[in-house]
């Protein structure tokens, strides 16, 4: 023991000398080494690893059609090159028609678009040149949201603070509507409105409608504490006014419709949570969208009958990947959509995972159920809302990174 101590030291420095040689020897062989090379044998003629050689090529392009689809299929064609001056599946030129953010636009009757421009507080219709007139002289500050009646006339404003008014473009008339009443939609010929009466008290909930300046109210199926699931959302067909939600399960809700006069329409399932729906130009089908875990997470496009007769019938997956809010019928059976060129997992559960993704622009015929890339829009354009017009010559966005409002030609 007494000789261990004293070559205690001297052991130990030995042994660290060892490691340090095994060490570098084993480094040398790993990095340095150079192996003996035996010349392999010479593949037949023609042929590379068993595989045919490759000819001359024909300068084929691959084209692809969907997001995350493979070459071959349709989809976003990443096409490179000068952007066409017309939509024609590949880059577009794309114009922009505002220099300043907008929010709240909408298509008017006569093809331009209105929108509420936050900087100045003032409501203008803008046409396909980038001209813009004013709707109003009023100036309305700090506009938190806007709902447009159908013949775009009609407008209801809320303000940060909860208060809320309609305004009457036309007659520029004014009329405070209760703090309470929430969530907005006008009925086909803009008379009308439904909304959510949101009393303190759960018992004092309802779904309601009454007249646009908010007269002859009139309750119509109680809310209670389910006002989440609870969506006014009147039809063009005049017979549907709202619907609401109840889950079957984790990954499939039911839809219930709601008419004026208790009337009890047959339900429908939809496949997924977060359901974003909008009527078509007749209110004859619902165009939706959800996600659920057989899809990622991730949001799906779906149509579905759902007049009075036939709700539920003809549910087809239209094989896209976004929101319903990010389409726009400009005809009872053409649909035109921004499309995320892809997307992360988990984007329908958490929006805000596709703020920064490309959009590409598609066109969905409902009776063939053909769908096409129409544009692949000449930037990165977050493309938040899609409007055309009936003659179907131009195509309108507002980008969610700018707020500017774009342009591009169809025709």
């Amino acid at each position: 023991m007494n000789i261990f101590r004293r070559y205690k030291k001297l052991f130990l420095a030995l042994l660290f000398l060892i490691i340090v040689v095994v060490l570098g020897y084993l480094l040398w062989r790993l990095f340095f080494q150079t192996a003996a090379v035996t010349p392999l044998a010479t593949p037949p003629a023609g042929t590379v690893g068993g595989l045919p050689t490759v000819g001359p090529g024909q300068n084929q392009a691959t084209t692809t059609t969907g997001p995350g689809n493979l070459p071959g299929q349709t989809g976003p064609s990443g096409t490179s090159g000068e952007p066409t001056a017309i939509a024609a599946g590949g880059v577009t030129r794309t114009e922009p028609l505002t220099t300043s953010p907008i929010s709240d636009s909408t298509l008017a009757p006569d093809g331009r678009v209105q929108y509420y421009n936050p900087a100045d507080g003032r409501f203008y219709r803008i046409d396909d040149k980038g001209n813009a007139t004013l709707l109003s002289d009023r100036v309305f500050h700090s506009v938190s949201a806007v709902t447009w009646a159908p013949d775009k006339n009609k407008a209801i404003l809320e303000y940060p603070d909860g208060s809320k008014i309609l305004y009457d473009f036309n007659a520029k008339k004014q009329v405070t509507l209760p703090a309470h009443w929430q969530d907005f939609s006008f009925s086909p010929d803009s008379q009308q409105i439904v909304s959510k009466s949101l009393g303190i008290d759960t018992e004092n909930r309802w779904l309601m409608t009454a007249d646009a300046d908010g007269a002859n109210a009139r309750a119509l199926e109680a809310v209670g504490n389910n006002d989440k699931t609870v969506y006014p959302a009147w039809s063009p067909s005049d017979q549907i006014v709202a619907y609401y939600t109840k889950g079957v399960d984790f990954n499939r809700q039911e839809v219930f419709f709601v008419g004026l006069n208790d009337e009890n329409f047959k339900s429908t399932v939809v496949e997924g949570r977060g359901l974003q729906a909008q009527w078509s130009t007749t209110g004859d089908r619902l165009l939706y969208s959800v996600y659920n875990s057989a899809d990622g997470m991730n949001p799906r496009l779906w149509i579905v009958d759902a007049a009075v007769n036939t709700i539920g019938s003809n549910r087809t997956s239209l094989d896209l990947s976004t929101w319903a809010n990010k389409c726009s019928f400009a005809s009872n059976t053409e649909i035109y959509c921004a499309v995320p060129e892809s997307l992360p997992a988990g984007a329908g559960l958490f929006p805000e995972l596709a703020d920064q993704t490309k959009d590409d622009l598609y066109k969905i015929d409902l009776l063939t159920g053909a769908k096409k890339l129409l544009a692949v829009p000449d930037g990165a354009f977050n493309i938040s809302q899609v409007m055309v017009p009936g003659g179907q010559n131009y195509l309108y966005f507002t980008d969610k990174t700018t707020g500017q409002l774009y342009k591009i030609n169809l025709r």
